[in-house]
């Protein structure tokens, strides 16, 4: 099947293309089948090793940013920072630039109460065990839900010469950096309720609650919530630790911004793959999820073609002579754009398949 004429100019085929797909999108489409598809193309993607260069795979970096909505709608707001009306599309990206995930949620919510979602609902091959964020990404009752749920949050913070620094013991002084504490931990109340905690942590494990759902409790601040209270005190022991380290290894803080610039990276795709209009018409939360994930799918979808090109054309380029470095590697992306026909190509043959992906490792010069 092949269109001669542009289908802008045929509004009757346009027409009926519309309703086709709008009856797939309802009656074919749900949320768990993207999500199965998702995982589907990151484990093809994983096979490749030129995946590799960028990333192991055992870090993810989370980042949200604003979706514009319709009036009159039941998650819309207005968002200050960004000035306009909308929700947020907060995603997960592997350190290997793949989607992992993404919830669409409302603008005025902490972004950081969703923070540990992205990774508890990838069920792909790639499952890290780092994760990193902007400073809207973490919270004390963040920092110790994440250790125990055996995540290492390294956020990227800002101001974190605002942020107060806990002495072990009331009595702890120490050199040179001794006026950066101004508080010190309650041992006590952490030993109190650590049963209560580690019920909770199971639970999130075996799948009954989501980290989510804890951290919107939690996140009343309640004087009165011993519960967070003591989540909030194991985080202000583990965000401690984050920061010593942060501000005195400048090889951590230099990782943690570069692996936090890939997700602006991937923002900076997304926008260009949504070529017909970032403004979401539909009022409908399941649908406003959908129209995430489809373009996940898509964004994906490129990526995966665009290491299958790039293997080819660099052995290609090996059996002809040329050396290449993991350093040239490391400096290659999947988000490559020049290569996409952006607005397709409207011409189908059912009776054509795509030859299988054949993964080969590659290799390079000492």
């Amino acid at each position: 099947m092949e269109f001669s004429t542009p289908i802008a100019n045929c509004p009757t085929l346009l027409g009926t293309l519309r309703q086709t797909l709008r009856r797939i999108n309802a009656q074919h489409i749900n949320i768990e089948k993207l999500e199965a598809a998702l995982r589907d193309l990151i484990n093809e993607y994983k096979r490749f090793s030129l995946t590799e260069f960028w990333g192991q795979g055992q870090a993810a970096i989370a980042d949200g940013t604003h979706m514009a909505l319709v009036e009159n709608n039941l998650l819309g707001e207005h968002h200050i920072r960004y000035g306009g009306y909308g929700g947020i599309a907060y995603h997960h990206i592997s350190d290997n630039y793949i989607a992992l995930f993404c919830n669409f949620i409302a603008c005025g919510v902490w972004e950081g109460v969703y923070i540990l979602d992205g990774l508890w609902q990838n069920t792909s091959d790639l499952q890290p065990d780092t994760l990193h964020a902007d400073t809207h990404g973490q919270s004390e009752p963040i920092f110790g839900l994440a250790h125990l749920l055996g995540i290492k949050l390294f956020p990227r913070m800002r101001n974190w010469n605002d942020v107060t620094f806990y002495r072990p013991q009331k009595q702890a002084r120490y050199q040179h950096i001794d006026a950066l504490f101004s508080g010190d931990i309650d041992w006590k109340l952490i030993e109190t309720h650590w049963a209560d905690m580690m019920q909770i942590v199971l639970s999130i494990q075996a799948g009954k609650i989501l980290p989510s759902m804890l951290l919107r409790k939690l996140g009343t601040k309640s004087r009165k919530n011993k519960l967070y209270r003591a989540f909030r005190e194991l985080g202000r022991v583990e965000r401690t630790l984050f920061l010593l380290r942060y501000i005195s290894e400048t090889s951590f803080r230099f990782s943690i911004r570069a692996e936090t610039t890939k997700v602006e990276s991937f923002h900076s795709f997304l926008d260009w793959i949504a070529f017909g209009g970032t403004t979401i018409k539909t009022g409908d939360p399941v649908e406003q999820s959908k129209r995430m994930k489809y373009m996940d799918v898509i964004a994906n979808a490129i990526m995966l073609q665009n290491v299958v090109d790039l293997t080819d054309v660099l052995h290609e380029m090996r059996s002809e002579g040329f050396e290449i470095t993991s350093e040239q590697l490391k400096s290659l992306s999947p988000y490559m754009r020049e290569n996409i026909l952006r607005f397709g190509k409207w011409s189908i043959d059912m009776d054509e398949m795509p030859d299988p992906l054949r993964p080969k490792p590659l290799s390079v010069a000492a």
